[in-house]
């Protein structure tokens, strides 16, 4: 019989947006049983083998880590069964058979980046910077088959800058999903959330698919508002990019102004000392962190310390 304030919890997540979840349940008291994330990966010149985020900080806190090749597998499942947990909670890992998330009795809770029903998807933080939303938020929600459609229990909002970077609604959203994970349990286990299903009409719905390359290319034929909100919502990761004297140019950070003129979208100017800007098709976009091919990512006056402008 589960101690209504200590249910079993098993964990599963790898970035380092997870690890604020797991930090949370565990000062706030929560019994987690086990930490599931992903496999050591090769990585860095060396190929040497990584341990997510996540693992870092179970080892560190004495947390048992479980890490399956595939969910799928007869000793995976043998080994969750063993565990009797009461609640799984999921924080940016993969996408879970059903043998897996319908296993505990409370069930399975998501901690994602949206409001929603708005943003399912791999990257919803990224889709609502490029979008130039104002608000965004974190949800949890019951796993159930399809992707990010289960039953919502607890949702809280939160601004986006006008001149904010998916990176830093990240690194802010990490601490509010946090919080909202543990209000979440707290409501569980003492029966006090309604869960609400998700709205029906997918009509009015934006998604958050995966970022792909061609999603990184900026096309200036753009509006230099649309750019901007481009450029910051792939930034730090992956990066917006376009090119500069035929090599690649990654653009981190920008502002813009509607200034016109009557230069073809994509055209550069620069006093080859303190500013670059593109032309877009209504404005320019003035680039202020940028990182070319081969170099290190700069300030853009740092940057024309070393480079000449005027080179074809």
């Amino acid at each position: 019989m589960m101690e209504k304030a200590t249910p079993r919890i098993v964990f599963m997540g790898t970035p380092e947006f997870a690890v604020a979840s797991l930090d949370a349940l565990l000062q706030a008291g929560f019994n987690v049983v086990t930490v599931v994330t992903a496999p050591d990966k090769p990585a860095g010149r060396g190929m040497k083998l990584t341990e997510s985020a996540v693992k870092q900080y179970a080892v560190a806190n004495n947390l048992p880590v479980l890490q399956p090749e595939k969910l799928k597998a007869p000793e995976f499942i043998a080994a969750l069964q063993s565990l009797q947990a009461d609640l799984q909670v999921v924080v940016a890992f993969r996408m879970l058979p059903e043998i897996v998330w319908n296993m505990p009795p409370l069930g399975t809770i998501n901690v994602h980046g949206s409001l929603l029903p708005q943003y399912r998807g791999a990257a919803p933080i990224n889709w609502a910077v490029i979008n130039g939303e104002k608000t965004t938020g974190v949800t949890t929600f019951k796993l159930q088959h399809a992707i990010d459609t289960g039953n919502i229990l607890l949702q809280a909002s939160m601004p986006i800058g006008d001149n904010e970077t998916a990176g830093e609604v990240h690194d802010r959203m990490k601490s509010l999903g946090a919080a909202l994970l543990v209000k979440t349990v707290a409501g569980l286990v003492d029966g006090t959330i309604q869960e609400q299903p998700q709205p029906a009409d997918e009509g009015q719905l934006k998604h958050a698919p995966k970022i792909f390359t061609e999603t990184c290319q900026i096309d200036w034929h753009y509006t230099a508002a649309a750019i901007h909100n481009q450029i910051r919502g792939l930034s730090p990761f992956p990066g917006a990019f376009t090119q500069l004297h035929g090599k690649m140019l990654k653009v981190f950070e920008c502002r813009y102004s509607n200034e016109a003129h009557n230069q073809a979208p994509g055209s550069i100017d620069s006093d080859g000392k303190t500013f670059i800007r593109y032309a877009a098709i209504d404005g320019w976009v003035n680039i202020l962190t940028l990182q070319l091919e081969g170099k290190k990512r700069m300030a853009v006056a740092d940057f024309l310390r070393g480079y000449r402008m005027e080179q074809a």
